[in-house]
């Protein structure tokens, strides 16, 4: 195995705890020791385990109330180093000093977690004994499953079944062996009984669905993950279970949904494909503690692939901790680069703005024309956000930006405030300001706009001011539904549509005809986002077992999904931005 975590509890759990020792009537800590302590935690939990256990180490040889903590962090820190020699002195000391410490099961199943990786599965089942804590125990049984499963030598199975009579695993993994292995009498006697006690049920980790896990739950135990043959992927969004009303049609996270649902969809062909994927979704909002918590619960190691969070600083910190353990993360619906900028294992599902700026700048020099344009925007800050990336990318490649700026109201409104094509305006026009002088013709138009009203407003007050040039907008500022043909017909327009969906195609067609008999409505482009992403990445990660070893396996080999597909082929910033034209009564994709 390449990455080890601890089966620990989090940090969490642990301010709550000590937040008990004020009724303690000696050895209280001071603030300045609290202080150090919850600093040395957080370097734990950070990774950075030499200055952790550095100062850990002093606070448990100044003994009082933080002491058995420390001592438990330092185990930690050890077993995250896979030094679990060290870990399990640790933590054998741990519980011969404070034999009455209220969290010596977690301290038990980790000192169980150390026995198990180095193969003394006695001493694991021997500290398991004395776990009675029930949220533990569910952990133990998982734990149990997946290390015992290793066991292949008959022998010693039997004289540890004969140590451990009234553990059903290991009893379940013996009647297993003798079945496949042993034909002697006395075998199959024995397995009989023990089948007549325990029953025979699988021992293996299951692959199926799971349910919406807090942020408490635990999953499979470290170690799963490097079998494969199947992949867990942790989905980590905000469902706000505790809001959730099954009556209410319209919910304001129901995009949450619709792609959790996509990515369902997505889970049953890979199955057809031979590839097992696992969802295991996770109530997960903006909280920092929250993400600590779950980071740090037991299990969470095994998931191969992360989902979200869409929240920043929760992103942060499981951004950290997938580059800690090796696995992928992935953005679903956020376009800001910064997310994967110096990440190796982060990627944009969607396009950043930056590539959206760079593709749409590059496609606009191939038009050809004089490299002048012209750069508005509308109110929204995403549409701010695209106008600023486009006159960067627009300057960066050569072109002159003759004229930026912000545009709001009516057709007349729009075309005062222009600078480009002719300063008099036609006479239907209402004039509400002092038109500005003109600038010249650009070479091309850009509009970035998030309202459906504003781009035939803008096709209107270009008119009004004698522009004739080609126009790239976003098909965000149109309603391509709503409005009439000759909207799209009357000049040279081009739409920026990352999430184009060509429903002509036969992929489409099958994906929206399973969701609808599924869900009995239309899929929304949220689902169809999350069908193509997990679709993706299930396949990729099956191809590359979480390692970039070669970046032309990012790319799709195939034209089944329902946008338009993903390349990382360059950058772990999706490289596909389509660009439609109005040709023959639809949009269709030239670029």
């Amino acid at each position: 195995m390449n990455a080890h975590l601890p089966f620990i509890r989090s940090f969490l759990t642990c301010v709550l705890v000590l937040s008990t020792l004020h009724v303690v009537a000696q050895n209280i800590p001071g603030e300045t020791e609290q202080r150090r302590y919850r600093a040395a935690v957080r370097m734990v939990q950070i990774g950075d385990y030499e200055r952790a256990k550095s100062e850990l180490i002093q606070i448990a040889q100044r003994g009082g109330s933080l002491a058995p903590f420390a001592q438990y962090y330092y185990a930690v820190a050890a077993f995250r180093q896979k030094n679990f020699t060290s870990a399990r002195l640790w933590l054998r000391q741990l519980l011969e000093r404070y034999p009455d410490w209220n969290k010596r099961d977690e301290a038990e199943y980790l000192f169980a977690s150390t026995a198990m990786e180095t193969g003394q599965y006695e001493d694991a089942l021997a500290a398991i004994q004395h776990i009675n804590d029930p949220t533990v125990k569910a952990s133990v049984d998982k734990l149990e499953r997946y290390f015992l499963s290793r066991l292949t030598d008959l022998s010693r199975l039997k004289t540890m079944q004969a140590e451990f009579p009234d553990n059903r695993n290991l009893a379940l993994i013996l009647i297993d062996r003798i079945q496949k292995s042993s034909s002697d009498k006395n075998d199959l006697e024995l397995s009989d009984r023990l089948t007549n006690r325990f029953g025979v049920a699988p021992v293996i980790l299951k692959n199926d669905d799971s349910p919406i896990l807090s942020t408490t739950a635990q999953p499979t135990p470290t170690g799963a993950r490097h079998i494969k043959g199947f992949y867990n992927v942790a989905v980590l969004f905000p469902f706000k279970l505790d809001e959730f009303d099954p009556g209410q049609r319209v919910r304001q996270n129901q995009y949450i949904f619709d792609l959790v649902e996509g990515m369902k969809l997505a889970k049953n062909k890979l199955q057809a494909e031979g590839i097992t994927v696992n969802l295991l979704p996770y109530d997960l909002e903006n909280d920092a503690d929250k993400t600590l918590d779950l980071l740090n619960n037991p299990g969470f190691a095994q998931n191969d692939i992360l989902v979200g969070p869409l929240y920043a600083e929760p992103n942060r910190l499981a951004t950290d901790y997938a580059n800690q353990n090796g696995m992928w993360l992935v953005n679903p619906i956020a376009t800001n680069a910064d997310l994967i900028q110096n990440q190796p294992l982060s990627f944009l599902a969607q396009p950043s703005v930056v590539q959206q700026a760079e593709k749409t700048a590059t496609f606009a020099r191939s038009l050809g024309g004089d490299k002048k344009a012209a750069v508005y925007f509308g109110a929204s800050r995403k549409d701010s956000l695209l106008a600023v990336a486009y006159q960067a990318e627009l300057m960066s490649q050569g072109f002159n930006v003759i004229d930026f700026r912000r545009l709001a109201g009516k057709a007349d409104a729009m075309a005062a405030a222009m600078k480009i094509g002719s300063s008099a305006l036609t006479a239907s026009t209402t004039i509400v300001a002092t038109p500005a002088p003109s600038v010249g013709m650009p070479g091309h138009v850009f509009f970035a706009s998030s309202s459906t009203d504003d781009g035939p407003r803008l096709l209107e007050a270009l008119s009004r001011r004698k522009v004739g040039s080609p126009l790239v907008a976003t098909s965000t500022a149109f309603d391509q539904y709503k409005h009439a043909a000759s909207v799209f017909s009357r000049r040279e327009l081009y739409l920026l549509a990352p999430d184009y969906m060509d429903t002509t195609r036969q992929p489409v067609s099958d994906f929206q005809e399973d969701y609808l008999g599924k869900w009995h409505i239309i899929p929304s482009i949220f689902a169809a986002q999350g069908y193509d992403m997990m679709l993706f990445f299930g396949r990729a990660l099956a191809k590359n077992d979480s390692q970039l070893r070669n970046r032309n396996t990012l790319k799709p080999s195939t034209d089944d999904y329902v946008l338009s597909g993903f390349d990382y082929s360059k950058s772990n910033d999706n490289q596909i931005v389509p660009i439609l034209k109005y040709e023959g009564g639809r949009f269709v994709k030239i670029n």
